[in-house]
């Protein structure tokens, strides 16, 4: 992805973790939710959902923790919707700053 294209993305991206989903796209990390967390907030903690195959997880926690990120938790999630799993999908949940 471009540097113009990452830049648009994360106009739209909490200030609280868009250094984190910034350094995950220049990564080719494909993002496609995240939140600062916090009171107010969708998630409690610093959260970044992303796609990916059984290995993408992995590398993307590699990227993360080889730039010191503050990795606390990586999750592989399916919600059930109407009684059927959906998903899965990569969660990468980070230590709070603030």
């Amino acid at each position: 992805m471009d540097k113009k294209r990452i830049n648009e993305i994360c106009g739209f991206v909490d200030k609280g973790i868009k250094d984190k989903v910034k350094l995950l796209l220049e990564n080719g990390v494909e993002t496609y939710e995240s939140c600062e967390g916090g009171t107010g907030h969708a998630y409690f903690e610093p959260t970044v959902r992303f796609h990916g195959e059984r290995a993408e997880g992995f590398r993307a926690l590699s990227v993360a923790m080889t730039h010191r990120l503050g990795v606390r938790e990586l999750k592989r999630v399916w919600v059930i919707n109407d009684g059927e799993p959906t998903g899965a999908w990569w969660e990468m949940v980070f230590i709070p700053t603030k």
